[in-house]
Parts: C-alpha cells; sequence; structure tokens
C-alpha cells in the first residue's frame, strides 16, 4: 500500500510553509542570527505567568465553557470598546479559540462552500491560502506595491471580485510588510464592498503594534460591522505565542456557526491560559496597558533603527507602521528572494524569509523580524552589508 497516494489531494497540494524551512536549518546553525520568526523576543509578563500559577494551584484544570470563561470574554468585551471602540456581546457574539489561528479556521470553514473565492492580499501571511484551501475554497490574490505602501488598491480589489467572491481576508497591520490602513483607506474598501454581499475576516492580531497612528478596526467602518469577522488574540501584543490564545467576534449567525465546528474539534482553549489572558486584560486595563506600551516602545526603537541600516545600505524599504516587519526590496543585488535568502544564511549565517513565501508580489522583497534584541539587529545589518558587498 503506497500510503502517500491516501493523502487528501488538497493537503497534498499545499506546500510547506516557507517561513519554517529556514527556521529549521538556522536551529541547528552555531552563530546564526535569525530575523524570520515571527515571535516577540519578550517574556509573558510576570503577573500574567503568576495568574496561571494560580489557576493551576486551585485546581482549575477542566473544560471551560466552549465560548471560553466569562470571566475572559468580559475582560474581551470591555477591553475591544475601550481601546478600538467596538462593542460586542461576550454572551452571543464573542469565542475564545486556540490562537487566532484556529480563529481565522474556524471563520473560513463556516462561511465557506466548495468553489467560493476568498480574496487575499498578496503580499501577506503565510496561514491564509493554505487555510481556504483547506476548506475547499478558492484563493484569489489580490496584488499589493510598495509604491501603495502595501495597502490594498480599491481598484484592484473591484477588479478582483467575481460573482463567485465570498469574502476577503484584511490583514492589517500586516504580516510580512508592516503595512497599515487608516481609516479613510478601509474607507475606500468599504466603499466598493458596500453593494455587495462579500463578508470580510478582519484579522487584527497586531492591533495593539501601530507607530504614529492608532489602529482602526474594518468593523468601526459605517456599515460594515454586519459583514466583519473581527479575529484578534494575546500572542503578539501580550507576547503570550506559547499560551495559544485568541479570539473571535462577529454576529451571531456567523459566530454560531464558528461555535459550532469549535465544540467537536477543540472543545475549549487552555483553562489556565484563560485565566492568564483575563488577567492580562483586566490588571492591563488598571495601569493603561503598560506591559504593552514598554514592549511596543522598544519595538518602535528597533524599528528605526534596522529601517535606516537596511536604507542606508542601498536596499530600499519604506517605513511600515505596524507590527514588528522590515520588508526591504532586495532587487539591486541580482537575486531572486530565494537565492539572496539562501546565500545569506549560508554566507553570513543571517536567517530572512523570502518574499515569495508570502505570495508572488514578494518576488524582490525579503521578510526582516525586528522582535530580537538590539545587539542581534546591529550584527545582522553589519552582516547583510557585508555579503551584499562581496556580491
Amino acid at each position: 500500500m503506497n500510503l502517500y497516494d491516501k493523502v487528501a489531494r488538497n493537503v497534498v497540494d499545499v506546500p510547506p510553509s516557507g517561513i519554517r524551512k529556514f527556521f529549521d536549518i538556522v536551529q541547528e546553525m552555531p552563530n546564526a542570527i535569525t530575523l524570520g520568526i515571527g515571535e516577540p523576543d519578550f517574556v509573558t509578563p510576570w503577573h500574567i505567568r503568576e495568574a496561571a500559577i494560580t489557576s493551576i494551584k486551585n485546581g482549575e484544570t477542566s473544560y471551560t465553557s466552549n465560548n471560553g470563561t466569562v470571566e475572559l470574554r468580559k475582560a474581551i468585551q470591555v477591553y475591544m470598546k475601550d481601546r478600538f471602540g467596538l462593542q460586542y456581546d461576550y454572551a452571543q457574539e464573542m469565542m475564545v479559540t486556540v490562537g487566532a489561528s484556529e480563529a481565522i479556521d474556524l471563520a473560513l470553514r463556516a462561511i465557506i462552500n466548495p468553489g467560493d473565492e476568498v480574496l487575499i492580499p498578496d503580499p501577506s501571511y503565510v496561514s491564509y491560502v493554505p487555510n481556504v484551501l483547506f476548506a475547499y475554497g478558492v484563493p484569489v490574490p489580490v496584488q499589493t506595491y510598495a509604491a501603495d505602501e502595501f495597502r490594498i488598491n480599491p481598484e484592484n480589489l473591484r477588479k478582483a471580485i467575481t460573482p463567485k467572491t465570498k469574502a476577503l481576508i484584511l490583514p492589517y497591520p500586516n504580516n510580512p510588510t508592516g503595512a497599515v490602513m487608516g481609516k479613510e483607506h478601509l474607507q475606500s474598501l468599504a466603499d466598493v464592498l458596500k453593494d455587495t454581499e462579500i463578508l470580510i475576516i478582519s484579522d487584527e492580531i497586531y492591533a495593539e503594534l501601530t507607530y504614529g497612528q492608532k489602529h482602526v478596526s474594518f468593523a468601526a467602518i459605517e456599515g460594515m460591522r454586519e459583514r466583519t469577522i473581527v479575529i484578534n488574540g494575546f500572542s503578539k501584543a501580550f507576547a503570550m505565542t506559547g499560551w495559544r490564545l485568541g479570539f473571535a467576534m462577529a454576529e451571531k449567525p456567523i459566530m454560531d456557526a464558528m461555535k459550532k465546528i469549535h465544540q467537536y474539534v477543540i472543545m475549549c482553549g487552555s483553562t489556565m491560559s484563560q485565566a492568564a489572558a483575563a488577567e492580562a486584560l483586566v490588571t492591563g486595563a488598571k495601569n493603561q496597558y503598560e506591559d504593552v506600551m514598554k514592549m511596543r516602545n522598544d519595538y518602535d526603537m528597533r524599528r528605526r533603527v534596522i529601517l535606516k541600516a537596511l536604507n542606508d545600505m542601498g536596499l530600499s524599504c519604506f517605513e511600515p507602521k505596524g507590527a514588528f516587519y522590515v520588508f526591504p526590496c532586495i532587487r539591486k543585488s541580482g537575486l531572486t528572494s530565494e537565492e539572496f535568502s539562501q546565500r545569506l544564511l549560508t554566507e553570513q549565517k543571517v536567517a530572512v524569509v523570502p518574499g515569495t513565501a508570502f505570495g508572488e508580489s514578494g518576488e524582490g522583497f525579503v521578510r526582516c523580524c525586528y522582535a530580537v534584541s538590539l545587539k542581534n539587529i546591529n550584527e545582522a545589518m553589519r552582516r547583510i552589508k557585508a555579503f551584499l558587498e562581496s556580491l
């Protein structure tokens, strides 16, 4: 029996993550510096960790409600209203998920029928296209460009819409580019969508990590709340990647469908992780989210350092205003994104991610994550400069 022939075709046809390939190599390479993995280098603040420890000591080791604990959902309700002006009912329009990743998967499986088209900005996060394919949908790239600071152009969006278009994934602040969309940009997309029945999956996991401007949710744009599924979580802003906790918000018919899948597949998020997340929000509200602000200020400083270094060495790079990535153009090297990344890792032991891991529009670019120490950023920049000079 050939077991490879037994694997579902829609799984076989999806390539492995272009990010993980470089991460796996660098793990076994002495003295390598990785700018490749999008993960905070901060440890989860102590008061959040302590809340999980207390939960365990108190014997809180059973399942929670499928929706998540009432304490956490109430805290999320307050948090989203205070920080982003969004009002969702914790009982009927919200659920806690195993990371924002599960929320994205649930949203797609809840709304996609086989053959439905899903518009995805290109370049963007590596999981969107595979998740659409796993849901038997058809991913349709909407190209974005450095000249537009990698925002979705409303005319390009209009051209991509067909009678089969079911949803648009809106991932801003954006991974890998660091692009953001302000209220006026979001409104221009809303003007295109308002006369359609297209749903929006708004991935706002980097909402707290913006520089020089406040994040605006697409659900806050007039007339867009009804059609928008808002996805967020604790991994990036609260340095809680390993806790695997996110949440989704949508109007009841969509939320009920997402909960149904979640009930059968996952059951609930980790009980002690939910206790930690509730502490992050409740205490955060009391101290004006001091932990988040400290980390964001540190990222901002690193952002400015890495951006200047890249531009100074001739790798043109627009100024990212969100997340913790820069997306420099490497065309002057004469190498493809894949060649540049492979040779930089082999010759200078610096790991970056080729832009093509995030879509065809990423050719000619690489992603560098600055959620690493300033010491490593400076050394990585020195090595990249030496690599360019060697070409």
